[in-house]
């Protein structure tokens, strides 16, 4: 992702039809337009199997009226078999689990680094890794997509965009892999529960289509969806495709940080509109306070991912997806699995900052990593920066 592209490179890669609408409809997104939306018609939800239920009475008119179905819940997956080469997470509060990904400066995963040459701090404090292996494993992943009519109004450069990369993502998972797909504006949709059934998913997208309120409540989606996974046993992410922007939650920036630091799920952030944004700025139509809430949306993305040992992208071009799904799928299916137990045993609550260092342990030093020709491999660990401790009343 070189920063030093040209905008008019960036133009280039815009198909001709959406360079066109673009083009007519120059300024409508930035300049307080707003573009009118289709009211969608009924539309036929995800296929799911039909729920055991108990045989209902023959029809009675004097009967209280039934009550109204709860709303779709994502399903926990605590009872699913883990395989035997997979280490195990514990879920007893005196244990702390931590997934590592060690990368090179190409994102390519590290594998084969010994135990012994790992070690955790906690609070600056080393701590005893009771567990570490090296974890290969489907995935289970939940895909946050933003859908509203703030920025994918319908045949909009930004609606196609987010289509791309949804569609993009989903088709590179595998067999064995689960996902969720969840849409937001003002509030979460979930359109597809966890399943194994690619064809069930990309059915269920087929719903984003016209978009409805014109809100962005990416805190309030993020916070609910940690919440909902929260129980889930594994390794569990969230893959969110958003522009970042926050306009009307409930909850607050540090609010959703807490609860998605609180819920052990890894964020990933890929950044939207990041090309259109330029082109606009570029001719003049972004005031300065849309720019620096653009700016304040990619930071937002980038502290959730980093935060929660998770990656951010912002592409400029389409042909960057393909990188970047590749990427995603690597990172989340090769990870080192560490298991410490924390030396500060109080239950106070307290956040505790966690850091993973790769040391000789002869000298304590960093580890240096050497390839081919002997030459010296540069690195960077990737993994959640904290936890919060559990209270005396949980």
């Amino acid at each position: 992702m070189d920063k030093g592209v040209h905008v008019v490179n960036a133009l280039s890669r815009i198909s001709w039809f959406v360079a066109l609408l673009v083009a007519v409809t120059v300024g409508a997104s930035f300049v307080g337009l707003d573009l009118v939306a289709q009211t969608p018609g009924p539309i036929q939800g995800p296929k799911r199997p039909p729920k055991p239920s108990a045989k209902t009475p023959d029809a009675n008119p004097d009967a209280p009226a039934a009550e109204p179905a709860e709303l779709p819940k994502i399903e926990t997956r605590s009872r699913l078999p883990v395989p035997e080469d997979t280490p195990l997470f514990r879920t007893d509060t005196n244990y702390v689990t931590v997934e590592i990904s060690v990368l090179d400066d190409n994102g390519v995963f590290i594998p084969g680094i010994p135990a012994g040459n790992f070690q955790i701090l906690e609070d600056g404090v080393p701590q005893k890794i009771v567990e570490l292996g090296q974890s290969e494993a489907p995935m289970t992943v939940c895909l946050l997509v933003e859908f509203s009519n703030l920025y994918q109004q319908y045949w909009s450069e930004s609606w196609y965009q987010t289509l791309q990369a949804a569609y993009g993502f989903v088709d590179t998972l595998g067999p064995q892999d689960w996902v969720a797909v969840v849409a937001y504006d003002l509030r979460p949709e979930i359109l597809a529960d966890f399943t194994q059934n690619k064809q069930t998913v990309m059915e269920a997208m087929q719903r984003m289509r016209i978009a409805g309120y014109s809100e962005s409540n990416l805190f309030d989606a993020l916070a609910e969806m940690c919440e909902r996974m929260k129980d889930i046993e594994g390794r569990k992410s969230i893959v969110v495709i958003s522009s970042g922007v926050d306009t009307f939650s409930k909850r607050t920036f540090k609010q959703a940080r807490e609860i998605i630091q609180d819920a052990g799920v890894t964020i990933h952030a890929i950044g939207l509109m990041q090309a259109l944004r330029q082109w606009y700025d570029a001719r003049g139509y972004m005031g300065s306070i849309q720019r620096m809430d653009f700016l304040q949306a990619d930071n937002q993305m980038r502290t959730f991912a980093k935060e929660t040992g998770g990656l951010s992208f912002f592409p400029r071009f389409y042909g960057e997806f393909p990188g970047i799904f590749r990427a995603l799928n690597y990172v989340m299916r090769n990870q080192y699995v560490a298991v410490y137990q924390p030396s500060n045993t109080q239950r106070d609550g307290s956040y505790r900052k966690i850091e993973v260092r790769l040391v000789d342990p002869n000298t304590n030093k960093d580890l240096r990593i050497t390839g081919k020709k002997d030459k010296r491999i540069k690195y960077q660990i990737v993994h959640k920066e904290g936890y919060y401790a559990p209270r005396e009343v949980e």
